[in-house]
């Protein structure tokens, strides 16, 4: 008779407050109250305002270039279904490779206002689809023999980091161990945005090339037939084949954009900071907790988590040791998964 009472009047108290905490608008304010009070507690320390609205700026740069690695390694593990963890290996083997081609050609003046000349961009175009087929001849030669033999995700993880050392060993074998730029000797300064906030004109140019790869990620996911193939294979891979869509080709065109964005990513780090062997390494950690926060296998949801990683990373440099920075990002990541386990835009 309670039962009976209990369901015609709807869900118990805290069955509805569970719901309430669990949906995507309370993740939202939560990610909202999580940034609000990094700036609290970096305020009363006396930080002052402007330093803070200058991380804030940094962070949404730096989310940028994860961003671009994220959406890669999503996509991979949406349609593939595993961690790639050499994903970091292939960023800086697109960084390196661009230094590679800028090498080989004329340098040329610097485009006002950017460091950078038509070499540079050159580089980026070359590099990318290279490092696309590069993942897809890793897949060709050991992932896709471990799909044939249905083996564990343990083995594809360790084929991952095998494939991810093999990468790094080149590069120490080919480049050496120390940190190289793009361009030595060459001025960098910065402008004005405003409230005193300066960033340089390459940064701009890397967030306006991230702006422009996401559109063109998202118009080849929502309106081409092979973006709706990826989609189909990454919600339900046997249905995709028995209804005649070819899954080895979504599988090559996967490797192809998840490895041009890798390669961008790693060219536009390269371009902001600099080169440096382990570069993606380090930053294949973010990479996971960006694309774990905004939904497993969703492109989307690893944009969103990335700038929020970023952001969060950054602004907890202004009272932290910047070392711990990524520290205050899997807090961030964890804290947020305890209230919405399956992420921003994840599948419940």
């Amino acid at each position: 008779m309670n039962q009976t009472v209990q369901s015609n009047l709807g869900p118990r108290p805290l069955e509805r407050l569970k719901h309430l905490l669990g949906s995507r608008e309370a993740l939202l304010a939560l990610i909202v109250l999580i940034l609000a009070g990094l700036w609290l507690i970096a305020q009363a320390q006396g930080i002052p305002a402007q330093r803070l609205l200058s991380l804030t700026v940094r962070g949404v740069m730096l989310g940028g270039i994860l961003a671009l690695g994220a959406i890669g390694l999503s996509l991979i593990f949406g349609v593939l279904r595993f961690g790639n963890f050499a994903h970091g290996d292939l960023m800086t083997t697109g960084a390196y490779l661009a230094l590679l081609f800028i090498a080989l050609v004329p340098l040329g003046s610097p485009l006002a206002p950017f460091s950078f000349g038509y070499e540079f961009l050159l580089a980026l175009v070359l590099a990318m689809p290279l490092v696309g087929l590069l993942g897809y001849g890793l897949d060709r030669l050991i992932f896709r023999r471990l799909r044939a033999q249905k083996s564990q995700s343990v083995i594809f993880a360790m084929a991952a980091l095998g494939s991810a050392f093999l990468l790094r060993s080149l590069i120490y074998l080919f480049w050496g161990a120390d940190f190289l730029f793009y361009y030595t000797g060459r001025a960098r300064p910065a402008i004005e945005l405003f409230a005193g906030i300066r960033v340089r004109p390459d940064q701009l140019f890397i967030l306006g090339l991230v702006v422009v790869l996401v559109i063109l990620v998202y118009l080849l996911l929502e309106k081409t037939k092979m973006g709706k193939a990826m989609r189909a294979t990454a919600d339900n891979p046997e249905l995709a084949r028995v209804s005649g869509i070819n899954t080895e080709q979504v599988v090559l065109w996967t490797w192809l954009i998840g490895g041009a964005l890798a390669g961008a990513s790693g060219v536009m780090y390269g371009l902001d900071t600099q080169l440096r062997p382990e570069m993606g390494w380090f930053l294949l950690l973010p990479l996971f907790a960006s694309v774990i926060l905004g939904g497993i296998g969703n492109p989307y949801g690893a944009l969103a988590g990335a700038l929020v990683i970023a952001v969060a990373w950054q602004v907890s440099t202004a009272f932290l040791n910047p070392a711990y920075g990524p520290g205050i990002a899997f807090v961030v990541m964890i804290v947020v998964l305890l209230v919405r386990p399956q992420g921003l835009f994840g599948k419940a």
